[in-house]
C-alpha cells in the first residue's frame, strides 16, 4: 500500500487486514493495561518545572515515524531539540512505511517504542490500542508547563480541537499533532489562466465545469481506489447543509444518522457530477499518486485532500503550480457559509504504556508542542499544527497559506468527525462505500443505508464503546 493512503478523511483508523479478524485480537499478548510512574518503572530524575516528567539524560530514546506525506525531516529537527535540552542522550530515529508489520511484534514482546507516529495505510488502529491499555494516558503532558511560557500549561497553548480529538476510551491517550485542512484544490495559475473562479454555490459549480470541460480539461479527478478523499466531500456538502448535528449524529452512532435528507443530497452531487461526466475517465482506478499525478499536470482542475497535499507533490508539481485549498460549493438550503471546513488534528502521537523511556517519550510530545518545534514543522511540510501562533513569522507557500485562510474564515463553523477513528471497524468498510458511490454503482439511497447499516453493526457490537461529542 502507497505511503500518502494515510491520512484518512475521516481520521486515521484501523488497517483493513487486521480489521478481517477483528481488530481486537490485536496486542492482545500484552493488553495488560499501563504503568503509572512516567519513566515506566525504571525511577526517573527530579521532576521540576523544566523537567516536568523527570527525564533522565542518560536514558536513550527510541522514536519511530511514519515517513509518508510529510517525510521525517522534521522529526529529525524535533530531536535535535530534544538534545538540546538532555545533552548526551542517544536517540534511536526509525522512519518506516508498514508501522503495523514492523511494530505489532513490539509491542506483543512488551518492548515498544518511547514514542511513535502511528499512521499510514498499515497503521495500529487506535480504537483497540486505548481500549486494551496499550496507551499512556496524556494527562500529565496537557497539565505540564509549557516550553514556551512555564506559566501557561501545554492544554492552554494548544488549538482545542487538539484536546478533544485526543479522546480515546474516555481519556486523553493521543496527540493528534497536525492542523489538517481538507477541500478541494485547484490550480490558481490555470484558473487565473482561464479567467476562472472557484464557484461558491452548487449551481454555479455546475456551470464552472461544463466550462472547464469545454476547455478540454477533466473538472474534478479523485483517488479513485481511496474512496475516503472523496467521500469527504460528500460529508462536506451534507454538513454545511444540515448543520454541525449532522456529523455529531454520526460520530455517536445515532440511529439513522446516515439518512438524514443532507447527507443524500450531498450523496446525489455526486452523483451529478458523475452522471454529467464531470469526473475525469478512469478515476475510479487511479490511487492517489496516480490522480494527483494526472491533477498536477492540468488533466483536471479539482482534486480532493487535506494539507499535506502541496508537500506531498512538490517533487511532481511544475515550477509555476500553485496549489490552493478552497471551499466545497453550497447546496441549496445549507445552514453553514461557504467559507468554511473540514478540519482535522491529525497524525497520531503516541506513548506506549509499556515504554522503557515513557517520560523521555512525554517529553518528546512536550517539545514538538513548543513553538519553536511547530514552526519547523510547517516551514518543511508545509502544514499547520495544533500549537497556537506557530506560524507567526514563517512564510507560508501557497497551499499552506489557503489553508491557513480558510481555519480562519470558517472559525466556529468550521467541523470536524471522528467516527472513523474512534470505531476501528468502520474505517476500511466505509471507504470501499464512497467508492462504490462516486463510480455511480449504487444509488443514494443505497449509500445511506449501508453506512447506516455499518454503523448499527458497530453500535450493536458488544465491544464497541460509543462515545459522544462535545
Amino acid at each position: 500500500m502507497n505511503d500518502v493512503s494515510r491520512r484518512t478523511f475521516l481520521q486515521r483508523a484501523a488497517v483493513g487486514t487486521l480489521l478481517a479478524t477483528g481488530g481486537s485480537t490485536l496486542l492482545s499478548a500484552c493488553a495488560s493495561g499501563s504503568d503509572d510512574s512516567p519513566s515506566g518503572g525504571g525511577g526517573g530524575a527530579e521532576k521540576t518545572a523544566t523537567n516536568p516528567f523527570g527525564v533522565k539524560a542518560a536514558d536513550p530514546l527510541d522514536v519511530v515515524i511514519f515517513k509518508g506525506g510529510y517525510g521525517d525531516d522534521y522529526a529529525k529537527a524535533h530531536e535535535e531539540l530534544y538534545k538540546k535540552k538532555y545533552a548526551g542522550v542517544a536517540i534511536k530515529h526509525t522512519g518506516i512505511t508498514d508501522i503495523t508489520p514492523q511494530l505489532q511484534p513490539r509491542f506483543n514482546g512488551g518492548n515498544p517504542p518511547d514514542v511513535i507516529d502511528n499512521s499510514g495505510a498499515q497503521l495500529l488502529p487506535m480504537s483497540t490500542l486505548a481500549t486494551t491499555g496499550q496507551l499512556s494516558d496524556l494527562t500529565e503532558l496537557f497539565d505540564a508547563p509549557s516550553i514556551d511560557d512555564p506559566n501557561k500549561k501545554v492544554r492552554d497553548t494548544l488549538e482545542p480541537i487538539a484536546l478533544e480529538a485526543a479522546q480515546l476510551d474516555g481519556k486523553p491517550q493521543v496527540l493528534e499533532y497536525v492542523l489538517t485542512v481538507y477541500a478541494l484544490w485547484y490550480d490558481k495559475k490555470l484558473f487565473a489562466d482561464h479567467g476562472w473562479e472557484p464557484a461558491k454555490t452548487w449551481s454555479d459549480f455546475i456551470t464552472l465545469c461544463g466550462e472547464i470541460k469545454k476547455a478540454g480539461i477533466a473538472p474534478l479527478t479523485h483517488q479513485g481506489k481511496f474512496g475516503n478523499y472523496i467521500g469527504a466531500i460528500v460529508l462536506d456538502l451534507a454538513v454545511k447543509h444540515g448543520g454541525h448535528d449532522v456529523i455529531k449524529a454520526i460520530d455517536e452512532l445515532q440511529p439513522d444518522a446516515w439518512k438524514h435528507p443532507s447527507i443524500k443530497l450531498g450523496a446525489e452531487a455526486l452523483l451529478e457530477l458523475k452522471g454529467k461526466g464531470f469526473i475525469m475517465p478512469g478515476t475510479e482506478g487511479l490511487d492517489h499518486i496516480q490522480s494527483q499525478t494526472a491533477w498536477n499536470q492540468r488533466k483536471a482542475a479539482f482534486i480532493p485532500s487535506g494539507s499535506w497535499l502541496e508537500n506531498e507533490q512538490k517533487l511532481v508539481a511544475p515550477k509555476d503550480f500553485q496549489t490552493t485549498a478552497t471551499f466545497t460549493p453550497l447546496l441549496d438550503g445549507a445552514k453553514l457559509p461557504v467559507d468554511c471546513t473540514h478540519i482535522a488534528a491529525g497524525e497520531n502521537f503516541i506513548v506506549p504504556a509499556k515504554a522503557k523511556n515513557k517520560a523521555g517519550g512525554l517529553e518528546y510530545l512536550r517539545v514538538m508542542l513548543s513553538k519553536e518545534a511547530a514552526g519547523k514543522f510547517t516551514g518543511l511540510t508545509g502544514s499547520p499544527t495544533v500549537v497556537k501562533g506557530s506560524t507567526e513569522g514563517i512564510t507560508l507557500t501557497p497551499g499552506a497559506a489557503s489553508s491557513a485562510a480558510l481555519i480562519t474564515s470558517g472559525g466556529a463553523n468550521n467541523w470536524t468527525t471522528y467516527f472513523a477513528s474512534w470505531y476501528s471497524t468502520m474505517d476500511q468498510p466505509s471507504r470501499s462505500i464512497y467508492a462504490e458511490l462516486a463510480a455511480a454503482r449504487i444509488t443514494a439511497d443505497e449509500f445511506c443505508n449501508r453506512m447506516q447499516k455499518l454503523a448499527d453493526d458497530t453500535a450493536k457490537d458488544p465491544k464497541t464503546k460509543k462515545q459522544t461529542r462535545s
